[in-house]
């Protein structure tokens, strides 16, 4: 288990901790605020997001106040190193993220950058394509485009729409959500307070494996923060042909709604803010699948028989060789 680190210096009472930051944010109402702490707490900022993390989950998991949290992103806090690395161990990403930008670190990074400054996405998905290719430690899965998997945030559909598909392909219809609950034996709501986020990630990663191993059919709803893990989302993309389902955010909304879960939202009055938020930090993450499929403002017969129409024709239409595209 992550040491949790306290935001106050040592030799320095916790509580004048609020006083400093109230002091550090009156001096940047006068001067202009440091860059570089600005672009960290952006930085900071969207990973949170693309995890789905309000920051009062992200003060509980890193054991921070969210004061110290809030002034940290809003490019006013001056953290240390030991709750930069706090922070980094929660959001399971290298210290180098939350700092700067790792491409810059050598020449080889910056001649790769230049390479592909530029390039529009279909050319950077190519590229993706083609260096997974050449760095491939396994052979391409040939049950690939047997395994529909659906990704998307709650409420887009991939639970009815994927039973739907399933029933009519004559394949298991795998919610893996469910498979992470047999593999713990409790809920995920109770690995992430038992055991953290870092266990809940790990879980994630066995039951997707898996279903893998044992389904060389399936059609398969994933969690909607499978997409912040790159290893569980990459094993994603080799074994399964992914569909993201997308909807607007107020439709994200009012089927959360309508469900009667509020989860990860229940007692945030921001809650429709916090929803952009995080479809705009997975938005790009969300891009990486085979397909998208929008199914704002359809009935659900409609958006059925649209997304079983495109998706045959996607699958007919791909050749081992084919780039992923949107």
């Amino acid at each position: 288990m992550n040491q949790k680190y306290s935001p106050a210096p040592l030799g320095e009472p916790a509580d004048d901790d609020a006083n400093r930051a109230e002091r550090a944010e009156r001096g940047s109402e006068r001067e202009e605020r440091d860059p570089f702490l600005t672009a960290m707490g952006e930085r900071v900022r969207l990973l949170r997001a693309r995890r789905g993390m309000t920051r009062k989950t992200l003060a509980t998991e890193t054991g921070l106040s969210e004061r110290h949290l809030a002034n940290l992103e809003s490019g006013v806090g001056n953290a240390s190193v030991l709750v930069l690395r706090q922070l980094a161990a929660t959001l399971n990403c290298a210290l180098a993220e939350v700092i700067g930008d790792e491409t810059t670190a050598s020449a080889e990074w910056l001649l790769i950058r230049e390479l592909l400054h530029g390039r529009d996405q279909a050319a950077l998905q190519r590229a993706r394509v083609a260096l997974a290719e050449m760095f491939a430690q396994a052979p391409r899965d040939p049950h690939r485009k047997d395994r529909i998997a659906l990704i998307g945030l709650r409420g887009a559909g991939k639970s009815t729409l994927g039973r739907m598909l399933a029933q009519e392909r004559k394949v298991p219809f795998i919610e893996l959500t469910r498979v992470i609950e047999q593999l713990a034996g409790c809920p995920p709501s109770e690995i992430h307070s038992l055991y953290g986020a870092s266990a809940y990630r790990r879980y994630e990663h066995r039951a997707l494996e898996a279903v893998i191993h044992e389904h060389e059919r399936a059609v398969i709803a994933s969690p909607g923060g499978l997409v912040s893990e790159s290893g569980t989302f990459n094993a994603l993309l080799s074994h399964c042909f992914t569909v993201w389902l997308q909807a607007t955010p107020e439709e994200h909304m009012r089927r959360v709604i309508a469900q009667g879960d509020l989860r990860p939202m229940s007692g945030n009055k921001e809650a429709m803010d916090d929803l952009k938020r995080i479809l705009a930090g997975r938005g790009e993450l969300y891009g990486r699948a085979d397909m998208t499929f929008d199914t704002s403002e359809k009935t659900l017969a409609d958006a059925y028989l649209q997304l079983r129409d495109r998706l045959a024709a996607r699958l007919a239409a791909e050749s081992p060789d084919d780039a992923r595209v949107s």
